[in-house]
């Protein structure tokens, strides 16, 4: 019967928990952000107040009811309920310091530089997690003071003191480490708050293996299990907060290169349609296709990076391009390769090296740079790439305004000659990531990105009067890269090798999509573009002409991510277009190194 009476109250210790947070943080948000709504969320919490008498009115009949004449004072319910809710109440007690402190240094850190709406938009951020540890802690101080009231506890004493000893232990513990990180934030830059972390979260295992039994009716041993379980999930949780650090390792290195742009060109933005137009001067354009960069970021993969962005440079100091379009994965947020999860890192390093070597360029998203574990989500890598664009480098051409289509960076870039004749339109276009249907289910580019592409070249074509020639840029080939390559080994005559080899192992040598896209029949009916240029396969980089395209893949720079390619050579290096006065294209490898 207790027991029972026992599990209904509890249900009106949670309600009464929600509805102390919901209340405080509806009052909380009147005066910080609703401020001419004040009166209307008093009201509602005082709604909120009515809806809670009714419920305690209710349950009281129920601890009304609850006969405790025939309770002895060792009862084992009682006992246990004691034990059991003393250690929650403690440990939530702990959980509570370690997120209040851990959001003062948070608060800290960002008021030596930050303005106070930063502040309030990392407090708001944080909002459900305090609302989590809240609710736990309230309801937990609920059921020990009930239980406190209807027994008389001969362990209370104990449960009081260790209490008092854990509330000035942790008090002191954060007020000294508070400060410690204010001294060595301020004077010396350095971030300590992951070891004062840690150091906490240590001493709550260890507190509990040892200290927490001093208080309970029956001593504790606990589960090898489940102690091996939550060291696991924190080892994990630890693992993924370092891995998501940014890593600098090669800003050195960055901070070392020399501009060695020559080029003539005049860049300008629309602001309202997002398209940069690239106006030449008499003579030549060169554009430098690279791809599959896999830069980690990660201590693991310093090496590697150094190599890649020692390869890039190589690259575009010997053929000294006036454009560089990078088709996709820049990064490898992957922790296994590169001991790192961060994909905003390596991007900002990148973005540096292009600026210090002053050469304008652009960039497909490819399958890696948002991976669903990277630290940096889609909408926030987005954000960060404008604030790397044209405005504050005078070198990445990333559009502030893009189309409302499926995809990120789905992009127009006008090439002109002096005299404002268009030379060619430049399309870049995601080809997405996965279908979301397993590993390695790679998607493709959808039927509204085809819609756009289209319209675009009719526009142009009808701006200027006749077909004007073009070139499209993605990351995951089109599957028609695997019917001209399979036409090609059959040694059909519908097909014109110009270079390279397809060395994939995987996927019948082309890794496409298993859903065909509209793109390449689309661009058949339009007869605008002349070529299609491809990654994602990194030991491809053959050129073949189908059906009145040209379909090459992109050498790759990759040291990273595909198991010994970092010994590999063959498949190293970029892809030259020359574009001349008259539209008309060259195309030409240049390998790493020859």
């Amino acid at each position: 019967m207790i027991n029972e009476s026992f599990k209904k109250l509890k249900r009106r210790f949670y309600l009464e928990s929600v509805l102390a947070i919901i209340i405080f943080v509806y009052l909380l948000n009147s005066v910080i952000y609703f401020r001419g709504y004040f009166l209307f969320h008093i009201a509602l919490a005082a709604i909120f107040f009515v809806a809670e008498y009714v419920v305690v009115r209710k349950t009281d009949k129920i601890d009304n009811s609850i006969d405790l004449s025939d309770v002895t004072d060792d009862d084992p319910f009682f006992e246990d309920c004691f034990d059991r809710y003393g250690r929650r109440l403690i440990n939530w007690i702990l959980i509570a310091f370690l997120k209040l402190f851990g959001f003062l240094i948070t608060t800290i850190s960002m008021g030596i530089n930050s303005k106070l709406s930063e502040l309030l938009e990392s407090f708001n951020g944080n909002l459900i997690s305090f609302e989590i540890v809240a609710f736990f802690l309230i309801k937990n101080l609920l059921i020990m003071r009930w239980l406190l009231c209807v027994h008389d506890y001969t362990n209370r004493p104990k449960l009081r003191d260790l209490l008092k000893k854990i509330l000035i232990a942790a008090a002191i513990y954060w007020i000294v480490m508070t400060a410690v990180y204010w001294a060595f934030e301020d004077i010396f830059v350095l971030n300590i708050y992951p070891f004062i972390f840690w150091v906490f979260i240590a001493g709550i295992v260890v507190f509990n293996l040892t200290a927490i039994n001093s208080f309970v009716y029956q001593k504790k041993k606990y589960n090898r299990i489940v102690l091996v379980t939550v060291l696991a999930i924190a080892v994990i949780y630890g693992g993924y907060e370092f891995l998501s650090r940014d890593i600098w390792l090669t800003q050195p290195y960055i901070n070392s290169v020399p501009n060695i742009y020559d080029g003539k060109s005049i860049i300008s933005y629309d602001e309202a349609t997002g398209i940069y137009t690239i106006t030449k001067p008499d003579g030549d354009f060169k554009l430098l296709q690279l791809t599959d960069i896999h830069l980690g970021g990660g201590v693991l993969s310093y090496d590697k990076d150094i190599k890649a962005l020692e390869a890039v440079y190589e690259l575009i100091d010997r053929t000294r391009p006036d454009f560089v379009i990078v088709t996709g994965d820049l990064v490898f947020p992957v922790g296994y390769a590169s001991f790192s999860f961060n994909n905003s890192a390596p991007v900002q390093q990148f973005a540096a090296f292009m600026r210090n070597l002053g050469i304008p360029w652009a960039f497909t998203y490819g399958n890696h740079d948002t991976e669903s574990y990277a630290a940096t989500t889609e909408n926030d890598l987005n954000a960060l790439y404008k604030k790397l664009s044209w405005k504050t480098s005078k070198t990445l051409l990333y559009p502030y305004v893009q189309p409302d289509i499926t995809g990120r960076n789905n992009q127009l870039i006008e090439l002109r000659n002096s005299d404002g004749s268009m030379n060619n339109a430049l399309f870049l276009i995601d080809s997405n990531a996965y279908t979301g249907k397993g590993f390695n289910k790679y998607d493709f580019i959808h039927d509204d990105q085809v819609e756009w592409y289209k319209e675009q070249i009719l526009r142009i074509e009808s701006e200027e009067g006749h077909v004007v020639p073009s070139m499209v840029f993605f990351h995951i080939p089109l599957q028609e890269y695997k019917e001209a390559y399979e036409l090609y080994e059959a040694g059909s005559d519908e097909v014109t090798y110009y270079f390279g080899s397809n060395d994939e192992e995987m996927m019948d040598k082309v890794c496409c999509s298993e859903y065909p896209s509209k793109l390449f029949d689309t661009a058949k009916e339009l007869g605008s573009t002349t070529g299609f240029f491809c990654g994602h396969d990194h030991y491809n980089n053959m050129s073949l002409g189908y059906e009145g395209m040209r379909l090459t893949y992109g050498m790759s720079i990759d040291y990273l991510a595909m198991p010994g390619i970092a010994r590999d050579t063959k498949q190293r290096g970029a892809t030259l277009i020359i574009i001349h006065d008259d539209g008309s294209t060259d195309i030409e490898q240049v390998p790493l190194g020859k």
